[in-house]
């Protein structure tokens, strides 16, 4: 599989809010419910695969009904995927491309992509080298998703370094990135 990156392109913000709109209305009824663009299509600016990241994030207590209110909407539930705190689905259609959590409120995984997403949008520097690394692998026609996620580990490292997660939480995220061995 060929990763491809892209420039960003100011639809996605748009396409969120067309995608977002349906979820926020099937989890209206789950106090604190909110529904995050989060990934790289977040960030102005930046280069990014062409598929949306969006998280609907639910107290821990809310992840069964919201995990039934997405589904309701056509969306299939894959599981967690080995995140723990974290229900994948797959879009009924590609309009657009994206992919959908629910994810309980609180964890490092959401923690992790709103840190990621806010540093990058006030950093310009740290969103321009990060787009140069995605563009740079990308090109690499032999490029996996294991590794191209991988070797980005070091400047997201340097992105984390701004936020407020612990010296721990950020070992543990750049061993998730670890590739298999």
């Amino acid at each position: 599989m060929t990763i491809v990156v892209v420039p960003y392109s100011d639809d996605w913000p748009q396409q969120f809010e067309r995608v977002a709109a349906d979820l926020r209305r099937a989890v209206a009824g789950l106090p604190g419910a909110v529904v995050e663009h989060v990934g790289s299509t977040s960030v102005p600016g930046l280069a990014a695969k062409p598929v949306l990241d969006i998280d609907v994030i639910v107290a821990p207590d809310d992840v069964p009904a919201a995990v039934r209110a997405v589904g309701g909407l056509g969306y299939a539930h894959r599981g967690d995927l080995g995140v723990p705190g974290r229900e994948a689905f797959r879009a009924p259609d590609e309009g657009p491309p994206r992919h959908v959590y629910v994810c309980a409120a609180g964890t490092l995984h959401v923690r992790n992509h709103l840190a990621v997403r806010d540093v990058l949008r006030r950093r310009r520097d740290l969103r321009d080298e990060y787009a140069a690394v995605k563009l740079a692998l990308a090109a690499d026609p032999g490029m996996d998703i294991d590794t191209y996620i991988a070797r980005k580990s070091g400047v997201l490292q340097e992105v984390l370094a701004e936020s407020d997660l612990t010296n721990a939480e950020k070992r543990e995220i750049l061993e998730l990135n670890e590739p298999p061995v």
